[in-house]
């Protein structure tokens, strides 16, 4: 009896640090099982003891029964967490046998419920990252989790609820869906340090299969409204080979996670939303689940890069209308360097963009730019033309008025001359005077034509017959386009002061350039409707 009471101390101790143990995490229900088996003898022990002891003290003391009483149903209670709760000894004692005689008759071509009900496979999806996004290549990459559920009754083990972690080499013996991603271009999985693959198996054969990749993914943008657009691109998951009839997927409560932490560079998400629609296809119809998101394009970049120095580039060319037009190199150097600027501009906007044949906004604004920037390079060109023409002007009037006035003193000279020739009493003088008549005749005044011999006015006749004809030889569109011309001219307001040209591109270039900023979608649209 002294040894069963030595015995009851022992275990009562032994039960304590046990529990304390149990409630600090350091023991658990899957370590090796030999923690459950102790208690249990241990209980079983004191439960002996206690009952002998309970005995004696009735003997002695009736008033220590109910202490005695309470300590019993306390290790009732240890008994039955202890039957209920710690494995068996023959269910955990070997994993890797239990595993073996798993897979020993598994056939891991043939999908769970061969030939029965269709498979249901979840899907959850963990956003990692959104790494690129690429207008010129219409596509945009992320790196996500990709977690898939099913149940699998010949993976079941026990009936009591226990999860093993298993590594991704253990999805190479049974069977995983097919999936894959409709619109992937490229994908690759992470194997650093290892394959990114795990996975979790439950007691009665629930699977989670889950994975980390990197994936590049088709992206068919509208870039009308370029840089002010907003895009919508998809993440379309869908079986191979198993259609509606064998697997259907479908979205897990938690169906997308990390949306709201990803940051992207050029875009904003706005919403996203995960669908579930059939596809049908030559091969049948398939289950497909559809994860769109909204991304909306953040203008801050094109701000700094494209449309503030284009601002200040037209800006620019309007400086020459300040600058005096006799300073020909200034103002030609300025505006050739704003039209070269804005042309590098171009170019650059335009290698970011793909080669699609539709205008954009970016597109119109840019042009919109180089035409006012060549508008005042062609100013200067109206003004020095204007300038330069009216002086070349007067200084050919000036000449011709000149030759004139030379002509006429001429003529009067020559006519003197001819009239002394002709009543000179020397008959040498007065043949070569009729030699020389044909060639002066123009030169003479029509009333001293009339007093001239016979031969001179025939010559004249002659002249004037041939003179007639080759008018009537010209051509009848020339002398059309030339009345239209001197009409068009004579119309034109003549300019005496040439900085009144630079003071109206003063005033006519900002306000322009201002109404047209002004109402950018009523332009855009127009110029939409053009193209």
């Amino acid at each position: 009896m002294v040894g069963i009471y030595g015995e009851y101390h022992i275990g009562r101790t032994n039960v304590a640090r046990w529990c304390q143990r149990l409630k600090s995490g350091r023991t658990t229900a899957v370590d090796d099982g030999r923690s459950g088996r102790q208690c249990l003898q241990l209980v079983k022990t004191l439960m002996q003891s206690t009952m002998l002891q309970a005995y004696l003290v009735v003997l002695k003391n009736r008033k220590m029964l109910k202490s005695f009483i309470c300590r019993i149903i306390f290790l009732f209670h240890l008994f039955i967490i202890g039957s209920c709760h710690f494995p068996k000894p023959l269910e955990l004692e070997n994993i890797t046998d239990v595993l073996k005689h798993l897979l020993d008759n598994y056939d891991i071509r043939l999908r769970p419920n061969f030939g029965g009900k269709p498979l249901f496979v979840g899907m959850d999806l963990h956003i990692a990252s959104f790494d690129a996004i690429s207008e010129v290549n219409m596509d945009y990459t992320l790196t996500l989790y990709l977690h898939q559920y099913w149940q699998d009754s010949r993976l079941a083990f026990s009936t009591h609820p226990y999860e093993l972690t298993l590594s991704g080499e253990f999805a190479a013996k049974i069977w995983v869906p097919d999936t894959f991603f409709a619109n992937d271009k490229n994908s690759f999985l992470h194997d650093v340090t290892e394959k990114n693959k795990m996975v979790r198996l439950q007691s009665d054969g629930e699977i989670k299969y889950g994975m980390r990749f990197t994936t590049t993914l088709a992206c068919m943008m509208d870039l009308h409204y370029y840089p002010l657009d907003s895009q919508n691109c998809t993440l379309e998951i869908e079986s191979y080979g198993y259609t509606v009839e064998d697997v259907q997927m479908y979205w897990k409560s938690e169906a997308v996670v990390g949306v709201e932490k990803a940051e992207l560079s050029q875009f904003t998400i706005l919403d996203y939303a995960a669908t579930v629609r059939q596809e049908t296809l030559a091969s049948g119809t398939y289950q497909r689940l559809s994860l769109s998101f909204l991304l909306k394009r953040n203008v801050g970049y094109f701000i700094f890069q494209t449309y503030l120095p284009c601002i200040l580039i037209v800006m620019l060319s309007w400086v020459s209308f300040w600058i005096n037009h006799e300073a020909t190199s200034a103002r030609v150097a300025l505006g050739i360097t704003t039209v070269l600027t804005m042309t590098t501009i171009s170019t650059g906007v335009r290698s970011s963009l793909p080669r699609i044949s539709y205008v954009k906004a970016i597109d119109i604004y840019l042009v919109m730019c180089f035409v006012f920037v060549f508008a005042a390079l062609l100013e200067y060109a109206a003004v020095n033309y204007t300038y330069w023409g009216s002086t070349r002007a007067k200084m050919k009037a000036k000449k011709l008025k000149e030759s004139k006035a030379a002509t006429e003193v001429a003529t009067n000279e020559e006519i003197i001359e001819l009239q002394d020739v002709r009543v000179s009493p020397i008959p040498y003088l007065r043949r070569r005077n009729k030699a020389s008549a044909y060639i002066t005749d123009a030169h003479f005044p029509p009333s001293f034509r009339r007093t001239r011999s016979y031969y001179s006015q025939g010559f004249n006749r002659k002249s004037l017959e041939r003179s007639s004809l080759e008018r009537q030889k010209k051509p009848y569109v020339l002398n059309s386009l030339k009345r239209g011309a001197n009409v068009l001219r004579a119309s034109i307001p003549k300019i005496k002061d040439i900085n009144k040209i630079d003071k109206m591109a003063r005033v006519i270039f900002p306000v322009s350039d201002y109404e047209i900023r002004k109402t950018p979608v009523e332009c855009e649209d127009f110029l939409f409707d053009l193209f």
